[in-house]
């Protein structure tokens, strides 16, 4: 089959998620430099994307998404879970949960520490979370207004997040309207990357305006098989990808830029020969890069979804079981972009801490006026709501790795959960937590009782036993291409996010990150792109 040259671009950018929808932006703003943005997934068109609820739709759907399994994982009990992963313009942006967080100062801290550079210091970070931020208030020392990434204040109230906030506030978490000031303790209604009652996507935020350039070319259905490394000078030389049915070829410049994801971006490094020389060489594939950390450090939240059955007031489980409360919701969305269809997944959160061993908030909740046995099956029939805890700073650790050189085999993905006493410990303090915050006086009127994990296990045995039936991932994966100094032996890059031992490469998402932020991690994949364009752009 012939192969199909494009030419040369100063930077070639694998994946159009968060990270790569920044970088697009930000390097084509200089007229003098050219740019090939290559997405696996088609264009953002699909109706489903942007509104709010449409998030149902889109996870587990090959129009937007990879489909990734987890290995059956014996933390979970043998469980295997689906992984969803963005396959479309914008990536995970666009089936996520659009909560805006940053995490919390020391997690950069502890960046800064373990890469030997301040660069990742806090206030630094800071400064680039502005960059591209347009908050909903004014403009102060923790926000600023005006630039690309709109976060907006949610469009609903439930009485019953409201009961629970009340009874988090008894139970010791105090109130705050802000999560993203460095310490996130508090319970609060989360920010939301929403325009209107829209799903804002990285995509629609900063490709619109950088798609009109001239020195951006984007090609979507790109599924990019490898990046060639010329031996002789240890460069990534050029990419090679398959689209339409056809090889193509287009030659770097200056850099490539993977931007692929933690788990896409180590696919591709294997399958170029950059990674683990054994398991590379099991394969068929010549190594290039032997670098022990690629696909390592695996970090995931694994969040633990109670549900608690109610009486007395009102959740989403039988509003939409009505044909009235159907027409409803539906009136409420299309002329007010409000109510449940302009819902995030989850709207109101909490940090908190399991236990006095620890200095910063160690738990999230993300609470629901839902509940349904499991993901992509119909709500429950009775009133309920959930409350999803997760560990913030999992000791646990993973991996994901390829196991055949062909582009469409899905990689062996093992989050390991609940792999260390530790995890263990704080899924149990976590949910006795989240027992005494139900037990207080606020949510007492609606007679709450535990329908998952259920109120009859209480050992230490049968809560561990309980974890890993009820835990499911909450789509933060990270760590796995990690950033660390050059005496680390497990890192792939080194301060720079640059690929240790090959030039002209860099991998810019959250594979970066070398330990996982305490929140949602989309805000700071796109914090890593900003970075990222500002070394490349000085």
């Amino acid at each position: 089959m012939a192969e199909i040259n494009h030419g040369k671009f100063d930077y070639i950018i694998v994946g159009a998620g968060s990270a790569g929808c920044v970088l697009a932006n930000r390097l084509t703003q200089n007229p003098d430099v050219t740019v090939l943005l290559l997405e696996a997934g088609a264009k953002d068109d699909y109706h489903w994307i942007h509104i709010p609820v449409g998030y149902l739709y889109c996870i587990n759907n090959p129009r937007t998404d990879w489909q990734f399994k987890t290995e059956a994982l014996s933390g979970l009990n043998g469980r295997s879970l689906l992984y969803p992963r963005g396959r479309v313009l914008g990536g995970s942006s666009s089936i996520n949960g659009m909560i805006y967080m940053r995490g919390q100062d020391q997690n950069y801290a502890e960046w800064a520490r373990l890469t030997n550079d301040h660069a990742w210091d806090w206030e630094r970070c800071l400064e680039r979370f502005k960059q591209f931020e347009d908050y909903h208030g004014d403009a102060n020392h923790w926000h600023s207004t005006g630039s690309e990434w709109t976060v907006s204040q949610q469009r609903l109230r439930w009485e019953i997040l409201e009961e629970f906030k009340d009874a988090a506030i008894e139970a010791g978490i105090p109130q705050t309207n802000d999560f993203n000031r460095g310490n996130n303790w508090g319970v609060g209604y989360f920010d939301v990357n929403q325009r209107n009652g829209l799903r804002l996507n990285a995509s629609k935020a900063f490709l619109k305006k950088a798609s009109g350039r001239p020195n951006l070319r984007i090609i979507t259905g790109a599924l990019v098989k490898k990046l060639q490394v010329d031996l002789s000078t240890r460069t990534c030389s050029a990419v090679s990808f398959l689209s339409g049915g056809q090889q193509h070829v287009a030659s770097v410049g200056h850099e490539a830029l993977l931007c692929a994801g933690a788990i896409g971006s180590v696919q591709i490094l294997e399958r170029s020969g950059i990674g683990q020389g054994p398991l590379l060489q099991n394969m068929g594939i010549p190594v290039v890069s032997h670098l022990s950390g690629v696909g390592e450090n695996l970090q995931d939240h694994l969040q633990l979804r109670m549900v608690y059955q109610v009486t007395g007031i009102k959740t989403l489980n039988t509003q939409i079981r009505s044909l009235f409360g159907k027409v409803q919701i539906g009136l409420q969305y299309l002329l007010n972009r409000s109510g449940p269809m302009s819902m995030a997944p989850s709207q109101l959160g909490a940090f908190a801490f399991s236990s006095a061993h620890y200095q910063l908030p160690n738990l999230q909740y993300h609470v629901q006026p839902l509940s349904l046995d499991k993901f992509g099956e119909d709500l429950h029939s009775f009133n309920a709501f959930t409350a999803s805890v997760c560990n913030l700073q999992p000791s646990s650790r993973g991996s994901v790795h390829i196991v055949s050189a062909d582009t469409h085999i899905p990689p062996r993905i093992d989050p390991n959960y609940l792999a260390t006493a530790e995890d263990q410990q704080v899924a149990l303090d976590a949910m006795r937590l989240t027992r005494k915050i139900v037990s207080q006086p606020s949510l007492k009127p609606y007679s709450p009782i535990e329908y998952k994990p259920g109120a009859h296990l209480v050992n230490d045995d049968e809560l561990r036993h309980a974890a890993g039936e009820i835990g499911t991932t909450i789509f933060h994966p990270v760590g796995t291409c990690k950033m660390g100094s050059l005496s680390d032996p497990r890192a792939v890059l080194d301060s720079q996010m640059r690929v240790i031992g090959v030039k002209g490469l860099r991998v810019v998402d959250a594979s970066a990150m070398p330990t996982i932020t305490s929140g949602n991690t989309a805000a700071p994949t796109m914090m890593l792109a900003i970075r990222a364009a500002e070394l490349l752009m000085s």
